[in-house]
């Protein structure tokens, strides 16, 4: 133990005082925020306006087609028709002509399979489904209109059923929309984490033990230090620098929360006493009040936990087999063809996981999260809508087991592999120093 501590205390850190360390831990959020608000400017920059000319020979749609941001809407007369599709292509200002046709004895579908959107540019699927969504709106009122209804009782025709949902089993409070949101946000956010974590930090123990070896550092260290608490060392030393890292995170997320939460609570103090339509958009304190309420009435303690466990064993797991695979090679370039035994099982789990959101306890959710492969991800994206204890304590104990026959596994591989150069390991070979 005390050259497994040793070795973990190295590790850590050598690792923590590298400057990339500490400016990714800091950076790295910040470039997230940076990557997105890019994505989003980048999206906001492609928009474009549209303006069409209509010729509405229905005689429905004026007045009611109406202009938005994305599209302008001019009606021109019947007899201007034949000038402009003459001329569209060399026309300035306007992008395309909308030609609605006679509507002939109320038969509204041949007025739909009769009109046309002609355009003298380039224009995408979103923008032609706005122009569809728009007619259509108008169409379906004409129709209604048709039947007898009056005008005042339409809107009532498109309201949506609320309906209001509640798990006896569970709460004697129903479960709102913003409820089962924030279960799914958290869901996969901690799901992300947990895979993006070790994915990164196996690869970082992977590329660790594979310098260590090609630097012949190894076979000094060996003949100090058995190769089991050399490869022990190298993860658990890893392990507290991901969750070093991983604090931090928090808490710059936590005070960022913070931060922003008062800056709105502020603006919202400014806002002039008429603008109540504004006023009630922004009611970013109202909101996050809600959401903390939703918070706090999860089982966060319990959440907390699983997580935490399932991170740490999920990673000493996926560790153990990236320390094998980075003994049993000589360079980065062979490893791609271990490297698939670990990232499968996770895409499996991070994948296969996205049909919890919809069912939570059906059988894909079940074994995905009791399977030792999958559960570190799939357990974890489970556990804000709630599970069983009796399913949580048997895949805790599964994966357990599974981890301790990992790291068993692996330090046979190790013990070899470490020593071995200019031999390119085969699947035979890596079985034969298993059963040795």
């Amino acid at each position: 133990m005390k050259n497994i501590y040793l070795i973990t205390k190295r590790e850590f850190l050598t690792q923590v005082k590298k400057k990339s360390f500490i400016i990714l831990t800091i950076l790295a959020p910040l470039l997230m925020v940076g990557f997105g608000v890019l994505i989003g400017f980048m999206f906001k920059a492609n928009e474009a306006e549209y303006h069409f000319d209509v010729v509405d020979k229905s005689g429905l749609f004026a007045g009611q087609l109406k202009s938005t941001k994305e599209i302008t809407y001019t009606f021109v007369p019947e007899n201007t028709e034949n000038a402009l599709v003459k001329n569209l292509k060399d026309l300035n200002g306007t992008d395309g002509l909308l030609i609605i046709p006679e509507l002939k004895d109320t038969n509204f579908d041949a007025l739909e399979s009769g009109t046309k959107l002609l355009t003298n540019k380039k224009v995408g699927m979103d923008t032609k489904s706005l122009v569809s969504a728009d007619l259509s709106n108008i169409l379906k009122k004409e129709k209604i209109k048709q039947l007898g209804i009056k005008e005042d009782r339409i809107v009532n025709l498109d309201k949506n059923f609320k309906l209001i949902s509640q798990n006896v089993t569970e709460s004697d409070k129903p479960e709102s929309d913003l409820a089962f949101g924030i279960k799914t946000a958290l869901s996969m956010g901690l799901m992300y984490v947990v895979f993006m974590f070790i994915i990164i930090y196996g690869v970082r123990v992977m590329r660790s033990v594979l310098e260590e070896k090609n630097n012949r550092v190894v076979e000094i260290i060996i003949s100090s230090v058995k190769p089991f608490e050399l490869m022990m060392g190298k993860i658990l030393g890893v392990t507290l620098v991901a969750l070093t890292q991983f604090i931090v995170w928090i808490a710059m997320t936590v005070t960022a929360a913070i931060f922003l939460n008062t800056g709105f609570s502020a603006m919202q103090k400014n806002i002039p006493a008429g603008e109540e339509g504004v006023l009630k958009n922004l009611d970013i304190q109202q909101i996050a009040t809600e959401v903390s309420h939703i918070l706090l009435d999860m089982n966060y303690v319990g959440i907390i936990g699983v997580f935490v466990f399932f991170f740490l064993f999920g990673y000493i797991f996926y560790s153990s087999m990236y320390a094998a695979i980075g003994s049993a090679v000589d360079n980065e370039t062979e490893t791609q063809q271990f490297t698939l035994f670990a990232v499968v099982p996770l895409m499996l789990g991070l994948y296969g996981s996205f049909t919890i959101m919809n069912n939570p306890d059906g059988p894909m959710a079940f074994w995905l999260s009791i399977i030792p492969f999958t559960s570190p991800v799939a357990m974890i994206a489970r556990i804000p809508f709630g599970v069983p204890l009796w399913q949580i304590l048997l895949s805790i104990f599964l994966l357990i087991a599974s981890t301790l026959l990992m790291v068993f596994i692996a330090s046979k591989i190790y013990r070899v592999g470490i020593l071995m150069y200019g031999n390119k390991a085969t699947l035979k070979e890596i079985w034969k120093w298993i059963k040795n």
